[in-house]
């Protein structure tokens, strides 16, 4: 059974938490500290049960190698700003010194260990180095989920050096939203796919032609799909390698009587980076010289009428490039109707990666029912996947 950190008796525990602290940084300073202020109420919860914390994340990706611009020192400095308390730092994970840190703490008292990949043992799994990170605590807590699909030593192999395991607050919210509602959704329920690749999200489709009531398709995938329907979709975005695939799930949902609806026009121009040719066009007028990169206004209005009637709503990928401010409007354009949806009492499930961060940009995170942390992990749970870190603490 997973246990959650209300079973456990904190008052001078020593509790080891895994983060998922893996933020951006710029000039040695966190410039979106959204995933640390996340991780806030499990880390709170400890401390004011009279626990010490000692708190391990990787950060981008060394490969093994010490690198000082992935250190967590600048993490450390603004999870100190944010808890309003000081930050012991250790500048080895799994070092003798590093324990003895540890061993020392008293109640109240945070350590953050350096960066967990600087360690080649961390992505293998490897189990004496998970051994010596569970000297670091009494009670395990992992509230890392946008790592849950990967089995790493700090999540998964960890776990068994512990009588005393179970999940922090913002795993649970993100099982309780991606798994709980998803088994009984509100209906109609409405699956919105979106980004560049199909790959990625195939599990998913397939998944949701069986369950879903209705099914949104854009962004540069969309094009694969329309392609593989016979359409000329201009110079756009085609995975040559999936059209087969595309296929087959446009004929399964045409025998199963689900409607997938794609993209009626779109704004296109020669490059992502060309400003002079911007310009909407009916999907089947695409000048072969350009390419589509955001959905045009007649199709904001077809997807919108579908979502105004839904009552479960997951969000996963954008509508365009939404980086760039010209090709920004379909992607802002869903996420107000997704907000307003969500006023009229429907359930809006934002998957994580660069869809979190389209509706971070926009600052509608709290404007959404659940914008989770992790991309691939929620991707993974979505499909109906378990996820290897769960599974180990229920082991």
């Amino acid at each position: 059974m997973l246990k959650t950190i209300n079973n456990f008796d904190l008052k001078n525990k020593r509790v080891l938490i895994r983060v998922d602290f893996n933020v951006p940084l710029e000039d040695g300073v966190v410039t979106d500290d959204f995933r640390i202020r996340m991780a806030l109420p499990t880390i709170n919860k400890c401390l004011d049960s009279g626990a010490s914390v000692v708190i391990m994340s990787h950060l981008g990706r060394p490969k093994g190698q010490v690198k000082p611009e992935l250190s967590l020192i600048p993490v450390g400095e603004k999870l100190a700003e944010l808890v309003e308390l000081p930050v012991k730092f250790s500048d080895d994970c799994v070092s003798e010194d590093a324990r003895d840190v540890s061993l020392g703490l008293m109640p109240g008292e945070i350590h953050l260990l350096e960066n967990l990949r600087f360690y080649n043992e961390e992505t293998d799994n490897d189990p004496k180095f998970s051994e010596l990170l569970a000297k670091h605590g009494e009670i395990f807590i992992n509230d890392a989920f946008g790592t849950a699909h990967r089995p790493h030593a700090s999540n998964v192999g960890v776990s068994k050096y512990f009588l005393y395991k179970g999940i922090g607050y913002l795993f649970e919210k993100e099982l309780q939203y991606l798994s709980t509602v998803i088994k009984k959704p509100e209906r109609p329920m409405t699956i919105v796919l979106g980004g560049a690749k199909i790959d990625t999200k195939l599990k998913l489709i397939n998944k949701f032609i069986d369950e879903a009531d209705n099914i949104i398709i854009g962004g540069g995938m969309a094009f694969t799909f329309l392609k593989a329907m016979g359409m000329d979709v201009g110079g756009s975005l085609v995975e040559e390698s999936m059209l087969k695939t595309a296929k087959t799930i446009i004929e399964k949902s045409e025998k199963m009587r689900k409607k997938i609806n794609f993209p009626i026009d779109v704004v296109a121009a020669k490059s992502i980076d060309d400003k002079d040719n911007v310009k909407e066009y009916k999907m089947e007028a695409i000048p072969k010289d350009l390419a589509g990169f955001d959905i045009g206004e007649d199709t904001i209005t077809q997807f919108s009428k579908v979502l105004m009637n839904s009552k479960t709503i997951i969000w996963n990928g954008p509508m365009g490039v939404f980086e760039k401010e010209v090709f920004n409007a379909g992607t802002l354009a869903i996420a107000k109707v997704m907000s307003e949806a969500k006023e009229n009492g429907s359930v809006v499930i934002v998957g994580g990666g660069d869809t979190a961060a389209a509706v971070k940009k926009y600052s509608m995170i709290d404007k959404m029912s659940h914008v989770s942390t992790g991309g691939g992990a929620s991707l993974e749970l979505l499909s109906g996947n378990r996820l290897p870190s769960v599974e180990a603490l229920e082991g």
